[in-house]
């Protein structure tokens, strides 16, 4: 069985939105699906700094839509 490894998610993860989710990416990952959303680490940066997590924003800023 795997273990989560919340520190070098941690490191990795671009999200600048404070909640108890960070470096546990099955949660987050969880949490903005049930919410019909991307987390933040499908964002580019300055995108990720407006909070929207949206699909339709998503598209919109990867030139996908």
């Amino acid at each position: 069985m795997r273990t989560c490894t919340i520190e070098k998610n941690k490191a990795r993860c671009n999200c600048t939105y404070p909640c108890s989710k960070k470096g546990i990416c099955c949660e987050c990952l969880a949490y903005h699906r049930s919410m019909g959303e991307l987390p933040a680490c499908y964002f580019p940066p300055e995108a990720e700094k407006t909070y929207n997590r949206s699909i339709e924003y998503y598209l919109k800023v990867t030139g996908r839509a």
